[in-house]
């Protein structure tokens, strides 16, 4: 079985995935009053839908980190924000059959919200070291009715997830 070793999330390396900001330590440019700094759009989330965008709590329990399967939208970015733990996300490029030859795992600091693009295949976030990752997904109202496609790995395209 593949290994996916777990990395630092970084602009350069997550870039071909999405974008992502941290809430409880931002930093670029910002606008300010007397009481606050809005850092505005660090991150850019978008789809191609008019329904409203819902934001979906999740709980993930602690696992093997064995990937047999891999999930994806064409019309709209998924955002998770881990909110008690550290989350581990894998990802792999957009286009045609999952090639998890090019698939990345990254430790994403809980606080973080991170926005994958559209077509980018990815699973539920996982927790670093809780029993239990809380996270808030955002997406378009009943994407996982219309717009949701899950991906079996062949045996050859499963990988582990290392640290």
């Amino acid at each position: 079985m593949k290994r996916i070793k777990i990395q630092p999330l970084t602009p350069e390396a997550f870039a071909p995935f999405g974008t992502y900001t941290s809430v409880l330590n931002p930093e670029g440019e910002y606008l300010a009053g007397p009481h606050h700094k809005y850092y505005r759009e660090n991150s850019r989330y978008f789809a191609q839908t008019g329904l409203p965008i819902g934001l979906s709590p999740i709980v993930v329990d602690t696992q093997a980190m064995k990937i047999d399967s891999v999930e994806y939208h064409n019309y709209a970015c998924e955002a998770i924000l881990p909110i008690n733990d550290d989350a581990i996300v894998h990802v792999t490029p957009a286009g045609g059959a999952p090639d998890t030859a090019k698939t990345k795992a990254f430790l994403v600091p809980k606080g973080t919200m991170i926005t994958l693009f559209p077509g980018v295949y990815h699973l539920c976030p996982l927790p670093a070291a809780a029993d239990k990752l809380n996270a808030l997904i955002l997406l378009p109202e009943r994407t996982h009715n219309n717009d949701f496609t899950l991906v079996e790995l062949p045996a050859d395209q499963q990988f582990q997830i290392t640290k």
